[in-house]
């Protein structure tokens, strides 16, 4: 029986949900996204946070634990981080929508 590893993802404090309004995620450029991954299982689990072609974190730690890591952009856009966890043979990712925008929305 497999289970899962990824037990919940948090953006910016807020639990992930692909079907949410992106605006509720949505950072100024500068301004730090915050991925942490609640993962559950034993042994050593291998984690990575790939954006844009580019291995951003790259890290080991011990199951069940958490996974924080903060990403900037300098520029406004769209991008898909792929954060993948894996611990013997058993593999899990998710793909994270982070919406950058160039100014901070007045009023």
């Amino acid at each position: 029986m497999s289970t899962n590893l990824i037990k919940m993802v948090k953006l910016n404090n807020l639990q992930y949900n692909a079907n949410r309004d992106p605006q509720v995620y949505r950072r100024v450029a500068g301004h730090p996204f915050r991925i942490q991954a609640m993962l559950e299982g034993k042994g050593t689990a291998k984690i990575s946070v790939i954006c844009e072609g580019k291995t951003m974190k790259e890290t080991s730690i011990e199951l069940p634990g958490i996974f924080s890591y903060e990403i900037t952009f300098k520029d406004a856009g769209i991008r898909i981080a792929t954060l993948s966890v894996s611990v013997d043979g058993q593999s899990e990712s998710r793909d994270l929508m982070l919406s950058t925008e160039a100014h901070a929305k007045v009023g």
